[in-house]
This record gives C-alpha cells, sequence and structure tokens, in this order.
C-alpha cells in the first residue's frame, strides 16, 4: 500500500511538473488555458492590460490532480487574462506576456514579436568558458546619459550602434544584464524620471521588463526590443548573460506562486514561519517539483525564444545542488557552451539541509557551473563586513596567498598554502573556469569608492595606479574574468555601499570621464587584448594550469607566478607576471633570461615597452611588470 502510494505520488507530481510552463496557448481558432493550483479557478478576459473590468468570466474544468484547463474558441489575440483562486487576481505563474506593469496576462503571437532576421541569430561562437570577457550592466545606467543616444534607459539604447561600438571598441565578450525580466518595485507606466532600481524584485520571471521598453502599454512591444538588443549584440559577436532571481519573489501574499498555489513555492522554517535566506523576506523552495520544473523551464524558454547565452544566478546558494545538476545537464542538450555561474552563498539560513545547498564550498559537486570568487575579490580590496578596511590593494600584508589561490581560479594547486586563504580552507572549484574572478560588481561599493574608503588619503594618481593593479590581477588569472560596467572609466557612485534604489544620478555612468581619464580606457582596452591574444592567460584546464603556471617566492603586497613552456601553445615562451601593491619599487628575482617587457609603469604594448635581463628586476610601485622570452 505504502509503495502504490509513493507510486501514485511521484505521477501526480509529474503531471504537475509537465504542465507548468504552457498555461497559455495561443492559435487564431483557440486558445488554451492551463494551471497548476489545488482549487478550481476562474479565467477572466479583459479588453485593457490595466484597466477596466473582466469582459467575461469562464470557469475551468478539472484535467487532473491539481491541473485544470480551459478552451476558448475564437481569435482571442490582443485580450488580456488572469487566474483567480479567490485570493486575487494573477496572469498565473509562467506568463510569457503581460500588460503593463504585469497584473494581467496578454495572448499574443510571439512569432509577430521577432525582429527581422530572427530566425537568423546566432550564438557567437566559443571555444571556452576561459576565454570570455564578462561585462556586468544595468540598462539604464549604461543607456542613460551616453552621448548620441536616441533611446536612454531602454534595450533599444544598448542595441544603438553607438553602444554596440563602445563595447566591440573596449572588447568584452558578453554582456551580463542585471535583471531585465518583468520585476515589481518600479511603476511602468511612469516613463518620464522613472524611479531607479535594480529589479532584485521578481513579478513575472518570464517577461522583459517594462519600464525599459519604449511601450509598455503593448505587450509585444518590450518583447521585440528585447530580441532587437540581443540580436544587435549577436551580430557585434557579444553574448549576451541574464541575471535570472529565481531565490525570492517581491512579496509573497502578492506573488504569483501564492495566488496560484498558496505555500507550495516557497520554504517554511520548523514554527510554520517563511524561511529567509535571501534577506528578502522569502525564498524558494527548488527542490519541490513544480519549483524545480519552472526553473529548468524558465532557462530553456529563455535560451529558445530570446538566444540568451548564459545565467547568472541571484543567490545560488538558496538553490539545492540537484536542480542546479539538472538545469545544466538540459542546457548542455541545447548548447553546452551556454554559460552558467552564480552567488555561492545565501543572504541567511535555509530552511534546508547546508549539504545538499548549491553553496561556493559544493562547486565541485555542481558539474560545469561556476561561483564568484569572494576569495579573490576581498584579497584584493579588502573585507565584505567592513568597507573601510583595505586589502592587498592597500598595501595590507597577508592577502597573498588568497591572491595566488584566484590566480589558479580556486583550483587545487601545490604553490598555494590554503591555510592561508582567506575564506577557503580547501579548493573548490574543479576547473579554473568554475571561478568568476573579479573585484567588483554591482552589489557593494565599486572600485573606486572601495579604494577611496579604505585608503582615505588617496590621490588620483595613486588611484588609477591601483585600480589598473587589480584589473591585472583579474585578467591573468585562470578564472572567468569579469568587471561592472563603467570602471573601464573610473566609475564611481558617490561612496554608495547598495544602491539598489538610489537616484539614477548616483547609477549613471558619467560618460565624461572618458575624456577625464583616457589611459584608463586604454589600460582596460588593452589588458582585455593582452588576455585574447594570449592563451596562457585562459588555459581552461586545471592540469594544464598546475603544469605551466609557478609562483615566486612571496613577499608582502607582492605576488608573481611565471607561465612556463609555451603555456596553452602561447607563442611566447616564459611570460613573468609580478603584482607589487607596495608603495615603492620592490626588486624580485626572476629566471635568467633576456625579456621583453610589455607591462610596465601603467602602460601596456605586447610589441614592447624595451628590454630587461633576469636575475633581480625592479618593480614600480603600486603597478604590475609583465615580461616574457
Amino acid at each position: 500500500m505504502f509503495c502504490m502510494t509513493a507510486l501514485a505520488a511521484a505521477m501526480i507530481q509529474t503531471i504537475r511538473a509537465q504542465d507548468v510552463f504552457n498555461e497559455m496557448s495561443y492559435s487564431p481558432k483557440q486558445t488554451v488555458f492551463k494551471l497548476n493550483a489545488p482549487t478550481r479557478p476562474v479565467v477572466r478576459l479583459y479588453n485593457d492590460g490595466m484597466k477596466g473590468k473582466a469582459v467575461k468570466t469562464l470557469k475551468m474544468k478539472r484535467a487532473g490532480k491539481d491541473l485544470w484547463t480551459l478552451y476558448v474558441k475564437g481569435d482571442l489575440r490582443g485580450k488580456f487574462y488572469t487566474f483567480d483562486l479567490g485570493k486575487g487576481e494573477t496572469p498565473g505563474v509562467f506568463a510569457k506576456a503581460v500588460g503593463v506593469n504585469g497584473n494581467r496576462g496578454a495572448v499574443i503571437n510571439l512569432r509577430s514579436t521577432d525582429p527581422e532576421g530572427w530566425q537568423n541569430d546566432r550564438r557567437p561562437a566559443l571555444h571556452s568558458a576561459a576565454d570570455q570577457v564578462i561585462y556586468e550592466m544595468h540598462v539604464r545606467d549604461f543607456t542613460h546619459s551616453a552621448p548620441g543616444i536616441s533611446h536612454p534607459d531602454k534595450f533599444l539604447g544598448v542595441a544603438e550602434p553607438v553602444s554596440i561600438d563602445y563595447l566591440k571598441q573596449l572588447g568584452v565578450t558578453a554582456v551580463h544584464l542585471l535583471p531585465s525580466f518583468d520585476y515589481a518595485s518600479v511603476d511602468e507606466t511612469i516613463q518620464d524620471n522613472p524611479p531607479y532600481n535594480w529589479g532584485y524584485d521578481p513579478k513575472n520571471y518570464n517577461v522583459p521588463e517594462g519600464g525599459y521598453s519604449t511601450n509598455p502599454y503593448r505587450p509585444d512591444v518590450r518583447i521585440r526590443e528585447f530580441k532587437q538588443m540581443v540580436q544587435a549584440l549577436h551580430k557585434a559577436g557579444i553574448r549576451v548573460i541574464l541575471d535570472v532571481v529565481y531565490n525570492h519573489t517581491f512579496d509573497i501574499q502578492h506573488s504569483n506562486f501564492q495566488l496560484t498555489y498558496p505555500d507550495y513555492y516557497y520554504r517554511k522554517d520548523a514554527d510554520g514561519t517563511f524561511s529567509n535566506g535571501s534577506g528578502c523576506g522569502n525564498e524558494t523552495a527548488s527542490e519541490k517539483p513544480l519549483m524545480r520544473k519552472f526553473m529548468l523551464e524558465s532557462v530553456k524558454y529563455w535560451i529558445n525564444e530570446y538566444h540568451i547565452d548564459g545565467f547568472r544566478f541571484d543567490l545560488m546558494g538558496i538553490h539545492d545542488i540537484e536542480t542546479m545538476n539538472e538545469i545544466r545537464a538540459e542546457v548542455n542538450k541545447i548548447d553546452p557552451t551556454i554559460y552558467i555561474y552564480g552567488e555561492g552563498w545565501s543572504a541567511g539560513s535555509c530552511a534546508y539541509p547546508l549539504e545538499k545547498l548549491a553553496v561556493k564550498a559544493h562547486t565541485a559537486q555542481l558539474h560545469g557551473i561556476a561561483a564568484f570568487s569572494d576569495d579573490m575579490r576581498d584579497a584584493l580590496r579588502g573585507p565584505f563586513s567592513d568597507d573601510r578596511k583595505g586589502g592587498f590593494l592597500a598595501g595590507i600584508k597577508g592577502e597573498e596567498e588568497s591572491l595566488k589561490f584566484g590566480i589558479v581560479g580556486a583550483i587545487s594547486h601545490p604553490d598555494v598554502d590554503m591555510s592561508k586563504v582567506n575564506y577557503s580552507k580547501e579548493p573548490w572549484a574543479v576547473q579554473p573556469t568554475q571561478q568568476i574572478s573579479y573585484v567588483s560588481c554591482h552589489d557593494d561599493m565599486c572600485l573606486v569608492d572601495r579604494l577611496r574608503t579604505s585608503i582615505p588619503s588617496i590621490q588620483d594618481n595613486e588611484l588609477i595606479r591601483l585600480d589598473l593593479l587589480a584589473q591585472t590581477a583579474v585578467f591573468t588569472s585562470q578564472g572567468v574574468p569579469f568587471i561592472l560596467s563603467g570602471e573601464e572609466m573610473l566609475r564611481n557612485k558617490q561612496g554608495v555601499h547598495n544602491s539598489f534604489n538610489s537616484p539614477i544620478d548616483i547609477n549613471a555612468l558619467n560618460w565624461a570621464q572618458l575624456k577625464e581619464y583616457p589611459q584608463v580606457f586604454a589600460y582596460y582596452q588593452k589588458l582585455i587584448r593582452l588576455r585574447k591574444n594570449h592563451p596562457a592567460f585562459r588555459l581552461g584546464d586545471a592540469a594544464l594550469v598546475r603544469k605551466h603556471l609557478h609562483f615566486l617566492p612571496v613577499k608582502p603586497c607582492l605576488v608573481g607566478f611565471v607561465l612556463q613552456n609555451h603555456a596553452g601553445g602561447d607563442t611566447w615562451n616564459n611570460i613573468i607576471v609580478i603584482l607589487n601593491a607596495n608603495r615603492e619599487p620592490r626588486e624580485v628575482a626572476i629566471p635568467a633570461g633576456n625579456y621583453t617587457v610589455v607591462v610596465c609603469d601603467e602602460r601596456i604594448d605586447e610589441q614592447g615597452l624595451g628590454q630587461m635581463q633576469g636575475g633581480i628586476v625592479t618593480v614600480d610601485a603600486q603597478s604590475a611588470l609583465i615580461l616574457h622570452d
């Protein structure tokens, strides 16, 4: 009897999971509605996406345990709909088109949203994940005050030639878009100077944000313009990575999950209260069949409908390992080069066993999924817990081993003493491509603000030296390099630590700084080119890293390493990289030989800045020295 009950339960869960992602299917002859819900819903049809009363209310029919269907004959294109289970109206958990502010689903023909040539859009080729250069961008930050932009604050602003040309000139290979799905914290009807938010407030996970479209009232416009943005980036050879926030919803009471299937999609603590591992009042339960299937189908939907090339999972440490690996396996069936990475932590304790969660320490159990290296980040800039404390860049000794761990890509390496690494006492990556190498992102202070806060007396010339030194460490590491948009123009956010809802004037890039600090952009540009041109910096394989990369003896605030014997088939034989964060020059012993200097004194020239003999070399204060024989 027990076995029969368990089998029946498993079959019910399978039925539920199979139908969760297909809630509205349109054709000119009829529209089919489906919903997984514990009680009988009604479908309300509307002529408008926001206003007016329902023009028709129709009861759904049972099609299985917790599964309901409704067939409506005739052409409903242009109509709007909601499901109502008595607790409030919702467009469902998997709406694919919505009206303004996302409260009503929209009946549309998705093929009518495809821009011209969309069927020929192709994902830019990617030989190895290590070949990527990821540029984290908020649509409004990047376009709001950009010169020559016709569509500031919009998806189309990113798609404009001036934006595309800038990204190509810089050399990035992938744009990471901060949340661009339909989020709840900004009123889309406010088109003139709207409120600002990063967007980590999910409402409709599978529809683009209407505030970034030129007409949020028309459901097709946001979809088409998002696709136009992807298409323009793809034509330029730039991949598109979507920041996904499956770990929580904007709230519980009004969420589509709760209005559709109360309490199912969320975890609860032993006392019956909602768990808060997200720090946002709730956490979703990825281990439950409906939620797991929702995440799987949502990821596949963004790939197939919007041609997305990668995903960054917000607070990935809230999700269970099994779900993340299932997502990776499903994505591999489409294209194994689609990159998946996430934050290997939560914002609080979760109502699920830690040993089963996709935290950074469990990355070895995540097959082909990467995590951000806070080890490397905080070794360079200082601890997350205190903005005023510095690290390697501030000339504070003791972070050298943590930086070395970041340079090898968080893998095991005989030259790294794990007992001295700041957060990790064991390697957590199997391959270096499982590490995101970075020094700052949208979260916390940007690099410039952190340097100014942790080194109060810092002047611009020192600030620039340390900024360039930080990124040299990032781009010569074996992980996947990641930068926050605007860092290449010495971006600041006026010291704001958490600018998620700060005014646009705090968050928008100040494009005038390109002219004020042209040497910074030039250095970033050449640093990216250096990495692209020399496979030794992106070996992409742990065994090759251990074979070819060896560290020079560590000194306080000085780390050096050698990439030996044409690593990765590089045209350069032995490459030496030395990072000196001291305020004085330092002498370093290197192997004998005749070397060409390619990085020195805040300058990069792959053709050579001069010659240098092996033995004892001098590395300038707060700068990098790179040379090869």
